[in-house]
């Protein structure tokens, strides 16, 4: 029997729920079933929905609130949507505690890692050094710039490589992650591009977006493989359980 997958969304104009189709059809190509999760506030809600997902992906999207990691707005902070932060640090918590699978991708990978105790850069650009082009300037497909990948690493295993080429669509990033937590992979000056947890299963977060590459880089396609046969495993260890 296929997983399913939960798929969290994007808020357009306060009304409209929203999550590219590119998304669904790489879960669909990778074995899953995509299920997009509404905005939901009830605690008892999601902890049901967390009990019957077999995986999570935190997918793109807007701005975070800096008060989530104790800090005070950055004068070039996006829009936030508050309700979309503390649903998404919920469902984590509860896939955490089930060890269940994660994935984050952009801005889920920036949340999963606030969820987890660590912080981030409100605006890469006014608040480090050295910078890459991490908002590109090419189609959305396109690999603009390389990453380095960290040994012995979930994300090693996956690529089976110590470099790759990834697509960049970012203004924030992870700063911190806990030391629980492992980074697996940086950008030329220093970003982080992605990072594990050394406790879980399959905890990952990374800063590109691989659902755009999936047509066209066989990487990106392992790395939503290597998911949902994660969430395979999970599922079969639950019900034989």
């Amino acid at each position: 029997m296929k997983p399913l997958i939960g798929l969290t969304m994007s808020l357009e104009e306060e009304k409209k729920q929203c999550l590219g189709r590119s998304y669904t059809d790489s879960v669909l190509q990778a074995g899953g079933i995509p299920l997009l999760i509404p905005y939901i506030v009830d605690d008892q809600a999601l902890q049901q929905l967390s009990r019957k997902l077999d995986g999570l992906i935190l997918t793109g999207g807007g701005d975070i609130d800096p008060t989530l990691f104790d800090e005070e707005p950055h004068q070039n902070l996006g829009e936030i949507i508050p309700d979309r932060d503390d649903m998404e640090i919920a469902l984590i918590e509860q896939f955490m505690v089930q060890n269940k699978p994660i994935f984050g991708i952009c801005r889920g990978c920036q949340i999963l890692n606030i969820a987890l105790g660590g912080d981030m850069y409100q605006d890469i650009c006014s608040q480090k050094q050295t910078m890459l082009q991490h908002t590109q300037r090419a189609p959305r497909h396109h690999p603009s710039h390389t990453i380095t990948i960290v040994e012995n690493t979930l994300l090693h295993s996956i690529y089976a490589k110590g470099q790759a080429k990834v697509n960049s669509f970012h203004h924030q990033a992870v700063r911190n992650v806990k030391p629980s937590f492992q980074i697996s992979a940086v950008a030329k000056d220093g970003i982080i591009e992605a990072f594990e947890s050394s406790r879980h299963d399959f905890v990952l977060g990374v800063q590109w977006h691989p659902e755009e590459m999936v047509p066209n880089d066989t990487e990106a396609v392992k790395l939503f493989q290597a998911f949902v046969n994660a969430c395979i495993r999970r599922k079969e260890k639950q019900i034989d359980g």
